[in-house]
Order: structure tokens, then C-alpha cells, then sequence
């Protein structure tokens, strides 16, 4: 598969032009290009360079105006049952990816190819034609943890041969060779991270960095192994602009120092005196871990670096706009070490969250975590500000009504240490204000009950994605305040209130649905017995677990509860008063 395809070749280009191409970006090619009218074919020495050529060239390279399209050449009789697939996210464990191509037929063999790129590739054989074309037209540019696959087909050699039709279930058959553990566990020895460098940059040194023609950023970006975005158009007029580089966190490191090293120069001969310190964006959600409990982290960043640390307020927050800026002030040598400190700790927050997220959000019913807005770069690249947006999912956890669907509002008791309530109200109770916009919910600590309290009740009411944000949000802040030990899971007790004639079918005969709740969700759930209802006749179930546990465990429960009223209402209509007849 050494044979390549370039299309989109714009009528202007020549062989020569193609071939500079190649030498720029040092692919070697070991015949002529054959161009012809708006493509051209051309001949790797191995499939190897082939891959590169594709990784390095494809959508990414323009050539009077067009951006060329690079792909294995593979003659339309040889197009029927064998994909290649690349672009697959380093980290992504082969059990998720078996799942997405078992979507589309049945796999006979999926096996990993060994490239120079931080992406996994794998070149993956369906049992007939039409399933691998479904699987192409629906996989190419899926986005999968922010990484667009990207589908071709590769040479099948057996096309001449009628395969027989395929029976039974959609799945996967015996695997071909064995792959030898998960993409980021191949040969290659660095990554590029999920977590791209956000830098701020004065809109004045933005010249300076691109360069004449680019020359500049091409280079940083050739010598970093980089892709760097400089965002011009975001914030029109504004004084400062955003700068995204996704490479391995080494590669980030070096671009954030040539960039550094160019705004000094640029000042330096545009005679400006002030200081320009050094800008990163974080999201929010990992900056208490970064500062760590009373500033601990923070301060031994600026000890080891000899720098100078402050981090923009938490009243410059938005819903769509999470970032914080952390303004690093020192020489250009000390700034650079503070940076790989801080993206060190901030990478490590988004892998922990991300391990924990994935755990278990694929099995909380009626939540689409994708729109919750609580993980940065849901819908676009890394740590993009953009705040993804969905319909309300409360009609898939039972929450429907006729005509517009509506979501019920839900309460939650959640207990807390007591000495965490300061650090969850906030100075001058600026935090449980903030939380309580951002999570759409009410949120409201209620009374000690006495002076040797140990815990503390939050009252949460909100729909089922505001209970997600400010459950969420409250676990990972006792976290982040060191209220558990660094080893230590955090598990509350939630308190929800369910009918008193829903409880038994919580319970279930004999106890078997609380008890395949609990084997399900990791949660403990408890419904006491000898409860006397409320006034509003309901009674209250007991969950205890880590965040993942817990919310499935609430969920599962509202389920319940939404069936039972399901099938208390026609009891009820029919008990009703009688309709009188027109006469």
C-alpha cells in the first residue's frame, strides 16, 4: 500500500510542484508524479512513508489555493471489504472502539498499523462490501474525544472473489493477528496530549508570531512538531488574542518558549518597556486542584520557578467562557518551567476527570453528558471555551408530558462535612452563587443541627442535568480543598425523596431491585423501614457512593418512580368523576 492519491490538485499544479512539496516536507517518493487533470498518483517507497505522507499532507497543505487531499491509491475493483482507519485518540481502550465498528457489520479482523504518528491507526476488515461502506460514509469525520476519524479504503486483494452474503447478528467474528494492548500502549514513546496549551497573546506580537507569509509560525510549528492555531477573528478589537498548540506536552513546552522568546524581541525593537508576562487559559474546573488547599500547589510552582503567579477572579467567569488566566510574570527561562509545572497539573486534573467520566457516563440514563458543560472541549478541540448546548434529556429519564416536553424540577439532600460548608459558600457566598448559575439549580445549606454537627445538608433543586453540575461540581470542590486524602474516593450520602406507594417497587420482592441497583451502580441504597410519610405522603431513600455511583443510583431511582405514576394515572382517571353525555 505504498501507492498514493492526491486530489483536489488545482489545473495550475505541475509534477515539480508536487515534488517541492514532498522534498519541504522531507516524504521521500520513489517514482515520478502522474499528474493528471485535478489529481495525481505517486509511488512510496514503503507503506510506512505512505502513512506519513497521508498524516502530514491531507487536508493540511494547500497548493495555489487548494488544500490537497492525500489517500492509498486503490483501483475501484479492489474497493469491497478492508478499511483503514486513523486518527483514533492515543488513549482509546480497544473494547470502545470494537463497539463503534461492530455498529456497521461484522468485523472479521481489526488490526493495529505501527506509525510515526501520536494517532493510532488500524486498517480493519468487514464481512461484506456494503457494510464497509456504511461504516465509511458514517465513520469518516465522526468525532471521537475531539479527534476526527478518518476512513479510506485500502486494497483488498480477495475482491475478485464473491464473498458469500453474511448471516446472523451485527458483531464481531474471530479476531485476525492480536493487537498488543490498547493505541496508547503501542511504540510510540510520546503522545500528543488531550490537553492543548491555551496561551493569551497581546494582539500586537500576533504579526510578529505568524511572520512574513507565515514563515514564522510554520516554523515553530515545524521545529515544535506542533499544530498552532492563532485565533485573530475571536474578540474583534480586543487587546489580547488566543493561541491553541496541540503537539505532546514537550512539543507544547517548546512552542510556548519560541513564541515567549519572539513577543520579547518584537518589544524590544518596538521600544516597549513593560513587562510581557506570560498568559495561560485554564478551565476552570481544574484551576482549585492547580492552586491546591490554602494555595499550597501554586506556591511551590513559584518557589521551584522563581516566578510570580496570580490567576484572574472567578467574577470573569461565564457559561461560555470557563477559562481562567493564569499570568505568569519572570525571565523567559523561569516562565517556561512555570508553564510545564502548570500544564502538568492541569493534565493530570482533566485525565483523572476524564478516567472517571468515562467509568461510568455511558450507563446514567437521561443525561447527555456531551452537553453538560462540565469537561472542557465537549464539541471542539481540547480546551476550547465553547460550551456545548443539547435538549433537555429529561423526557429520556421519564420525564414527559403531552404536548411540550417539560422536565420536573427534582430535590436532593446532599450531606457535607461541616467543615467544608465555608469553602462550598465561598467568600461572601460567591461561590454557591456562582455554582448556582452555572448549574441551573437551587442551592441552599440548611441550619446546623447542632454545635457538634458533623455534617451539613446542601439542598439541591433542579432539573436532572442542574442536579449533575452541582452534585458535581460539590464533589470535585470537597476534592480539590483536600477534604479527602489523595487517595481517598469521595463519597457522600444523597437523600431523595420517593411516594410512599413508589417505595416498594424501589425495594422490589424480596429486596431484589435495591439490591441489583446497588450491584449496578456501586452505590449503597437504602430505603429504612418503618418510615412514617410526610405530609406530602413520601418517604426518603438513602444513596451513598462516589459522584458516578450516586447519580446513576438517582437516576435508576427516578425511573422507578416515573413508571409507577405511568401506571398510576389511567387508575386515576378512571376513578374520576363520569362525563356527561351530549344529548
Amino acid at each position: 500500500m505504498n501507492k498514493l492519491y492526491i486530489g483536489n490538485v488545482s489545473e495550475q499544479a505541475s509534477a515539480l510542484d508536487l515534488e517541492s512539496i514532498f522534498e519541504q516536507w522531507k516524504i521521500p517518493f520513489s517514482a515520478p508524479f502522474l499528474v493528471k487533470s485535478g489529481y495525481a498518483f505517486v509511488d512510496c517507497p514503503d507503506e510506512k512513508v505512505a502513512m506519513r505522507a497521508i498524516d502530514t499532507l491531507s487536508g493540511k497543505v494547500e497548493l495555489h489555493g487548494k488544500v490537497l487531499e492525500v489517500e492509498h491509491s486503490v483501483p475501484k475493483r479492489q474497493r469491497s471489504c478492508k478499511l483503514q482507519i486513523r486518527n483514533i485518540p492515543p488513549h482509546m481502550q480497544w473494547e470502545v472502539l470494537d463497539g463503534l465498528l461492530a455498529q456497521y457489520g461484522t468485523v472479521e479482523s481489526c488490526e493495529q498499523v505501527n506509525t510515526d504518528t501520536e494517532t493510532a491507526v488500524v486498517n480493519v476488515r468487514y464481512g461484506a462490501k456494503d457494510q464497509a461502506r456504511e461504516a465509511l460514509d458514517k465513520l469518516n469525520g465522526f468525532l471521537m474525544e475531539n479527534y476526527a476519524l478518518k476512513v479510506s479504503y485500502i486494497p483488498d486483494e480477495t475482491a475478485a472473489v464473491d464473498a458469500p452474503a453474511v448471516g446472523g447478528r451485527r458483531g464481531f467474528n474471530p479476531r485476525g493477528p492480536p493487537r498488543q494492548g490498547s493505541p496508547n500502549l503501542g511504540a510510540r514513546p510520546k503522545l500528543q496530549s488531550d490537553v492543548p496549551l491555551r496561551m493569551l497573546v497581546p494582539t500586537q506580537f500576533v504579526g510578529a508570531i505568524i511572520g512574513k507569509e507565515g514563515a514564522t509560525i510554520r516554523n515553530i510549528t515545524k521545529q515544535t512538531h506542533s499544530k498552532i492555531d492563532i485565533h485573530r477573528k475571536e474578540n474583534a478589537g480586543a487587546a489580547e488574542k488566543p493561541i491553541t498548540v496541540h503537539s505532546t506536552p514537550e512539543g507544547c513546552s517548546s512552542a510556548c518558549r519560541n513564541i515567549m522568546e519572539i513577543m520579547q524581541k518584537e518589544a524590544i525593537d518596538t521600544k516597549i518597556t513593560e513587562e510581557i508576562p506570560l498568559k495561560i487559559l485554564a478551565h476552570n474546573n481544574f484551576v482549585g486542584r492547580l492552586i491546591g488547599k490554602e494555595g499550597r500547589n501554586l506556591k511551590k510552582i513559584e518557589q521551584d520557578t522563581d516566578t510570580k503567579i496570580t490567576i484572574s477572579p472567578l467574577q470573569d467567569l461565564t457559561l461560555y467562557n470557563p477559562e481562567r488566566t493564569i499570568t505568569v510574570k519572570g525571565t523567559i527561562e523561569a516562565c517556561a518551567k512555570a508553564e510545564e509545572e502548570i500544564m502538568k497539573k492541569i493534565r493530570e486534573s482533566y485525565e483523572n476527570d476524564v478516567a472517571a467520566m468515562h467509568l461510568q457516563s455511558n450507563l446514567i440514563p437521561g443525561l447527555n453528558l456531551n452537553a453538560l458543560g462540565i469537561f472542557p472541549g465537549a464539541a471542539s478541540g481540547g480546551m476550547s471555551p465553547s460550551v456545548v448546548s443539547g435538549p433537555p434529556a429529561g423526557a429520556q429519564a421519564g420525564y414527559q408530558s403531552f404536548g411540550q416536553p417539560q422536565v420536573e424540577s427534582e430535590t436532593v439532600h446532599l450531606f457535607i462535612p461541616a467543615l467544608a460548608v465555608g469553602a462550598i459558600i465561598g467568600k461572601q457566598g460567591q461561590h454557591i452563587k456562582q455554582l448556582s448559575r452555572f448549574a441551573g439549580a437551587s442551592i441552599k445549606i440548611a441550619p446546623a443541627d447542632g454545635i457538634d454537627t458533623k455534617q451539613r445538608m446542601v439542598i439541591i433543586t433542579g432539573p436532572p442535568e442542574a442536579q449533575f453540575k452541582a452534585q458535581g461540581r460539590i464533589f470535585g470542590k470537597l476534592k480539590e480543598e483536600n477534604f479527602f486524602g489523595p487517595k481517598e474516593e469521595v463519597k457522600l450520602e444523597a437523600h431523595i425523596k420517593v411516594p410512599s406507594f413508589a417505595a416498594g417497587r424501589v425495594i422490589g420482592k424480596g429486596g431484589k431491585t435495591v439490591n441489583e441497583l446497588q450491584n449496578l451502580t456501586s452505590a449503597e441504597v437504602v430505603v429504612p423501614r418503618d418510615q412514617t410519610p410526610d405530609e406530602n405522603d413520601q418517604v426518603v431513600v438513602k444513596i451513598t457512593g462516589h459522584f458516578y455511583a450516586s447519580q446513576l443510583a438517582q437516576r435508576k431511582i427516578q425511573e422507578i418512580i416515573s413508571q409507577v405514576r405511568r401506571q398510576q394515572q389511567p387508575k386515576a382517571s378512571a376513578a374520576g368523576p363520569p362525563v356527561a353525555r351530549r344529548k
